[in-house]
């Protein structure tokens, strides 16, 4: 049950972190780009709400486990939608080192 929990978040995260990167794609080419933000915001949350609760029924290591699933599908999409020829960047903490000169003295 925890293993379909898991891949039931897999699919949650997939869905919430490949609507928000198509979110962006459509966002940034709109006139009206806040309609597809905000929109986009409330659709991915409340499906994204509503699957954690339904896979969970109350039972907290399935929940734990979807949560898992859905961490790692965060990692998945980011790793997938990196640009062509841009170098691996680390998914868990993507901004680090980002803007920092050179610290050696």
């Amino acid at each position: 049950m925890l293993v379909l929990a898991g891949a039931a978040g897999l699919g949650l995260g997939a869905l919430f972190f490949g609507g928000l990167w198509w979110t962006v794609q459509k966002g940034v080419a709109s006139p009206r780009p806040a309609v597809w933000f905000l929109g986009s915001l409330l659709v991915r949350t409340g499906l994204t709400l509503g699957g954690l609760y339904a896979v969970s029924g109350g039972d907290w290591p399935r929940l734990l486990a979807c949560l898992l699933g859905f961490l790692a599908a965060r990692v998945g999409v980011t790793v997938l939608t990196r640009p062509a020829g841009e170098p691996a960047a680390d998914p868990i903490h993507p901004t680090q080192g980002a803007g920092r000169a050179s610290q050696s003295r």
